[in-house]
């Protein structure tokens, strides 16, 4: 069983009749053009790096060549892009701000749960296709597929619309700054409630330290249940805490067993 995109009017069995599988694929395609038209407001191109983009590895096929085909490598791709333009977009938002609120306010917007609440409030959850039948709940497949959306669209339209596409679509009509500025997201004591709620020994450990003086930089290495998770570098070890748990985070989000719930 697969959660699909597909809305139609017509049953998928009365148009595979009629016009033959070729027919299916084409409202397929042009229900996921139509979809993307009315969040985003363009028309895809190359449709198929959309259909990959909401392809979750639970339901990946193989390729020609034996590849297992799913959204992964648009997901890495989209994320870079994701990070750049937000990074852009804050450091001319905020000229009078330090690295430090530029860095923590990029992580709010980015990190694997605001961007599955992001996707969910776009509709985007709807287009994602995966497996119902794994044990894991898979709470970062939203987010997941948001950001193999913009590395599709990156390889698509190119990284000027993509940049314009994020800003006016995406940031100034669905994410508060403001709020956002205020929020505390602070993910290590998450992280520690999470492991005493489910019973799992959480370890911070500075592995190393870099540089002198004001060069001087933490490395903070998190493992649970003895397994390290996360590795976070700051210069200080507060802020080398917070990466390290946000990164253990979206590991076990990511882990068959181990999920951290959603607040």
């Amino acid at each position: 069983m697969h959660h699909s995109f597909l809305r139609n009017s017509i049953s998928n069995r009365s148009i595979l009749a009629f016009f033959g599988p070729i027919g299916l694929l084409f409202t397929a395609d042009t229900e996921l053009s139509k979809a993307i038209r009315n969040i985003f407001g363009f028309r895809p191109g190359n449709i198929f790096l959309y259909q990959l983009a909401f392809k979750h590895k639970s339901v990946s096929s193989e390729s020609l060549n034996g590849y297992k085909m799913s959204n992964e490598r648009l997901e890495y791709l989209g994320d870079a892009v994701l990070g750049a333009v937000v990074a852009e977009y804050l450091f001319k938002k905020f000229p009078y701000k330090n690295e430090g609120f530029l860095t923590e306010m990029r992580s709010k917007i980015v990190n694997r749960i605001s961007l599955g609440k992001l996707a969910q409030k776009l509709g985007l959850d709807k287009l994602v296709s995966f497996s119902k039948d794994s044990k894991n709940p898979f709470r970062s497949v939203n987010g997941d597929a948001f950001e193999a959306f913009i590395g599709a669209m990156y390889l698509d339209k190119g990284f000027l619309f993509t940049r314009k596409i994020l800003i006016k679509r995406v940031i100034e009509m669905h994410i508060d700054l403001e709020s956002l500025e205020k929020n505390d997201t602070n993910f290590k004591s998450r992280l520690i409630e999470w492991a005493q709620k489910e019973k799992h020994a959480l370890e911070f450990n500075v592995v190393t330290e870099k540089g002198e003086g004001y060069n001087r930089q933490y490395v903070i290495e998190i493992s649970v249940d003895g397994i390290v998770h996360g590795q976070g570098t700051d210069f200080s070890i507060k802020g080398a805490e917070q990466l390290a748990s946000e990164k253990t985070m979206i590991i076990l989000m990511k882990a068959e067993n181990g999920v951290v719930s959603n607040p």
